[in-house]
């Protein structure tokens, strides 16, 4: 499927959109890695398609169990992948054999984890919905090893997070940032040097379990994008994009009612220095070329879920039984 798609005079133009892989699966998870998109989902799915030569495709399944994986991070060398839902299955799966195992399992009844990031090649976070004492949950892997980050973070009732693109959480050499929704939808802050934990309350719309932010994307330290809304509201604009310049201290709310609503993933443009942006909803590709503050729909595309830029001119796509890549002249 190919599609010529005008775009603002101030934006770029799309090339084409092409469906690169299908199978029945949903997917909300993706990596880059040796010219290939890397993938989890449904049913204990695992694999790749070829961006060079999309014929060469290969999938695995990581589980007897039909697992569900909103998760997916790598290092040099393996990828990683937390399912959805009790027990809580780490999996490790070897960048050359393919072949993984299980190297932790949280069997808390509430375990659901919403988001895997590596900050460097040795350090990952994660972090679940929280359990009846609020407290937030939030797992490091450092050198191999699983453990609690000790923290005095509760949420507040109600708080929790989405798993919907594994974009919740980004980072920079220094900090880590984390993104609730629901009852409240707040950022919190690690500082990598000295572990402490900051909280931040955002203006993005947030008070019902289906509200809050979807997804970050930091540039540095200063300069970040949120974005999210209501999946129960998808066409709902208003107060769902916003940005910061203080590391999140602060956020402004941008485009409110201007924008093509609901969004699950954003993803400030390699090069751009931040002023050219990408965002995926279930129902529109939007596109953004003055930092934020304002948007264009540049497709209808539906049920695509997550995004990564590839390079400055290829955008990669995963969602319901698809990925998409996207050319941009």
């Amino acid at each position: 499927m190919f599609a010529f798609v005008g775009m603002a005079a101030s934006a770029q133009q799309i090339e084409s959109l092409e469906t690169i892989f299908n199978d029945k699966i949903s997917i909300r998870a993706i990596e880059l890695y040796d010219q290939k998109v890397w993938y989890s989902g449904t049913d204990s799915k695992f694999g790749f398609v070829d961006l060079k030569n999309t014929a060469n495709q290969k999938q695995i399944a990581l589980s007897e169990k039909k697992l569900q994986f909103r998760t997916l991070a790598q290092d040099k060398k393996a990828f990683y992948a937390v399912n959805i839902e009790s027990p809580a299955e780490f999996f490790r799966i070897d960048k050359k054999s393919l072949k993984s195992e299980v190297v932790f399992r949280d069997t808390a009844k509430t375990a659901f984890y919403d988001a895997l990031h590596f900050v460097n090649n040795n350090v990952a976070y994660t972090f679940s919905d929280p359990g009846q004492d609020h407290w937030l949950k939030l797992m490091i892997l450092n050198n191999g090893t699983w453990t609690k980050v000790a923290n005095d973070v509760i949420l507040n009732e109600g708080e929790a997070a989405f798993a919907a693109s594994n974009t919740n959480i980004a980072s920079t050499s220094k900090n880590v940032w984390i993104a609730t929704g629901g009852k409240a939808s707040r950022i919190l802050k690690l500082n990598l040097k000295n572990n402490t934990l900051q909280v931040f309350k955002t203006p993005i719309i947030q008070g019902e379990s289906s509200q809050g932010i979807y997804s970050i994307d930091f540039l540095n330290d200063t300069f970040g994008v949120a974005v999210g809304g209501d999946y129960t509201r998808q066409e709902a604009n208003i107060n769902n994009i916003a940005t910061t310049n203080d590391g999140g201290k602060t956020w402004h709310i941008q485009a409110s009612g201007k924008n093509a609503g609901y969004t699950t993933c954003v993803k400030i443009k390699p090069g751009s220095k931040g002023k050219e942006i990408i965002s995926v909803g279930d129902k529109h590709i939007s596109y953004s070329s003055d930092f934020g503050k304002t948007w264009t729909k540049i497709s209808d595309e539906k049920n695509l879920y997550a995004c990564a830029w590839v390079d400055q001119h290829t955008v990669v796509f995963a969602g319901k039984d698809r990925i998409v890549k996207m050319k941009i002249k």
